[in-house]
């Protein structure tokens, strides 16, 4: 296969907070504390976003997206990413493979990781065998660990069709 490939990487975090809803990998996770953020705080997308355009060298989910713009308060991230991931496809990408790793004290992730997989699959327009997610704690260190904020990572590897 003659491929240009492409890498991307992505970083989000969002401060944590009673009473809100917790929304990651697309799936809403019961739990006591959400996310503070303009749209659904959904920090795996959002790295995945900034990953997807940092690739093409399209710069930030922010340049396309603003938390300053009314059309994207408490917005589905899923519809960011499909977005993105529409950007991707027009210049003749397609993705080859996504890894995120999510780091949140509480609650536990492992129960919905496949569902996860599958609405970020969907959102993308991609097999779920292409897209791995990977949680882990703060060991009680640290913002994370004090059950202050959730971060994600995200790399994506993308091909010219």
């Amino acid at each position: 296969m003659n491929c240009d490939f492409r890498i991307g990487n992505g970083y989000d975090v969002h401060r944590l907070a009673e009473g809100l809803t917790l929304t990651l990998g697309g799936v809403r996770i019961p739990h006591t504390k959400g996310c503070v953020a303009h749209s659904d705080g959904d920090v795996v997308i959002h790295a995945l976003c900034d990953a997807l355009l940092g690739a093409l060298a399209l710069g930030d989910i922010g340049r396309h997206f603003p938390d300053t713009s009314e059309e994207f308060r408490g917005i589905d991230s899923k519809i960011l990413l499909s977005r993105t991931c529409a950007m991707v496809r027009e210049r003749g990408y397609s993705l080859v493979n996504a890894d995120m790793t999510l780091l949140l004290q509480a609650p536990k992730i492992a129960p919905y990781v496949d569902e996860m997989r599958d609405a970020l699959a969907q959102a993308m327009g991609v097999s779920a065998e292409a897209v791995s997610i990977k949680a882990t704690t703060g060991e009680r260190l640290g913002f994370v660990g004090r059950e202050e904020g959730v971060e994600a990572y995200a790399t994506v590897l993308l091909c010219k069709d």
